[in-house]
């Protein structure tokens, strides 16, 4: 079985075409037990998060109770029911980059992008979240902006880094 897990580009893709894709991945995922996250990664990957009518598609498709969909999608900090911006910061405040100032480069960065954690900056470029550990101790402290992990971040470091989302 061969799934697509590209996202669409520049939001070329239609509304129908979305749902369609979903409806694909869902029969390509029938009677599989424990595909449920599986499904949701890739239709997050389509959206870019989860509302709440997607989760209820995947429910009746997958003819589950959309309180498990919705209990999943809110369980693990990776799945969002709100849009995120394009590039998504995850400062990592395990028990390392915490000791190394995680903490703080979490609060310079809720004053540089000025939005809190869990928030969107108003021009939807950046999102900020926390994380618990990204298993980059060793490399401490550390975050991820998108799905890449920055090393031994410090407070000087965080202009150049959003600089280099431009």
């Amino acid at each position: 079985m061969e799934v697509q897990i590209s996202q669409c580009s520049c939001g070329k893709e239609t509304e129908a075409e979305k749902r369609e894709r979903i409806i694909r991945i869902i029969e390509d995922f029938r009677g599989r037990e424990g595909s449920l996250i599986q499904i949701l990664h890739l239709v997050q990957g389509i959206y870019g998060y989860l509302p709440f009518e997607i989760q209820q598609l995947v429910s009746e498709r997958m003819d589950i109770p959309v309180s498990e969909v919705y209990g999943v999608s809110t369980f693990y900090s990776f799945f969002s029911s709100q849009p995120r911006g394009e590039y998504t910061i995850r400062v990592c405040l395990g028990t390392a980059c915490y000791v190394r100032g995680g903490a703080e480069i979490a609060k310079r960065l809720t004053q540089t992008l000025g939005v809190e954690v869990g928030g969107t900056t108003p021009d939807s470029k950046f999102s900020l979240e926390v994380m618990r550990c990204i298993g980059a101790c060793g490399l401490a402290p550390a975050m991820m902006v998108n799905d890449k992990v920055m090393r031994q971040v410090n407070p000087d470091k965080l202009k150049q880094i959003l600089a280099m989302c431009d």
